[in-house]
């Protein structure tokens, strides 16, 4: 067999260039540490073999760097993940080591920067974040002295706020208070500020805006569909068909049934 030296010297720039391409690809995926760097101004691999062995040790090598690549991907995706996780962990354990006490009074001022709260609600929100009850009674107590909690207050502005915005009746907004465990007394005293003229004239605009959308359907059923939305509201079934018959008869006079007549 003839040894490379021996061949003619154009043979052996075309047998080196063979080899150069063979192994080429191989090279481009190895990392540094695969033994392969560019070589010279032609981009041949330097002291790169070109048996069949040095192939297979170029395949294996290219392996195990995207093996370690994608590890590398996997774990950083799974670090972004767990840091949400981690931060909430973080957090509880930081309120975990403050003293019932401060953390009580910290939930307390938080709930109550967002609106108003009766003290049962605040009650409950300690409740369920296991404050004791002798440090909750307390808590909530001082904050009732510095006017923080108001029951009072709290019912007759949500009286107020609600029959403006939703209409509602006094009966709906005393049920209202009362799963809010707003003391009998100051319900019956917040709901006071409402008489009945407050009720039927809340009704009757809530009725206004609702007729519209009922015109082209058959009386008895424009009727029944707006008495439902006022008893929805908590408005007695006498006062809902009263402002109701008063609302369509203004909008079509002269059409009473023979029943409404009678």
């Amino acid at each position: 067999m003839v040894s490379a030296s021996e061949l003619p010297a154009g043979r052996r720039r075309r047998r080196s260039a063979l080899a150069a391409e063979e192994f080429d690809a191989t090279a481009a995926a190895v990392d540094g540490s695969g033994g392969v760097e560019a070589a010279g101004h032609g981009g041949v691999a330097a002291a790169a073999p070109h048996t069949g062995a040095g192939a297979r040790r170029g395949r294996r090598a290219a392996g195990r760097s995207a093996g370690r690549f994608a590890e590398r991907a996997s774990g950083e995706e799974g670090e972004e993940q767990d840091a949400g996780a981690g931060t909430a962990r973080k957090r509880a354990g930081a309120e975990e080591s403050v003293d019932p006490e401060t953390r009580a009074r910290d939930i307390c001022l938080r709930l109550l920067t967002g609106a108003a709260k009766s003290r049962k609600q605040l009650a409950d929100a300690l409740h369920k974040r296991e404050i004791p009850d002798d440090v909750a009674d307390e808590v909530l107590t001082r904050l009732e002295e510095v006017g923080l909690i108001d029951d009072a207050a709290f019912s007759a502005a949500w009286v107020e706020s609600r029959h403006a915005v939703r209409g509602l009746s006094r009966r709906a907004l005393a049920q209202e208070l009362r799963t809010k465990g707003v003391a009998a007394d100051l319900v019956e005293q917040a709901v006071a500020q409402l008489d009945h003229d407050d009720e039927t004239e809340a009704a009757r605009a809530l009725v206004d805006r609702k007729l519209r959308a009922t015109r082209g359907l058959d009386r008895q059923v424009r009727t029944r569909r707006l008495v439902g939305m006022l008893a929805r509201r908590g408005y007695t079934e006498g006062l809902a068909f009263r402002v109701v018959r008063s609302a369509l008869e203004e909008e079509e006079p002269g059409e009473l049934s023979g029943t409404e007549r009678d």
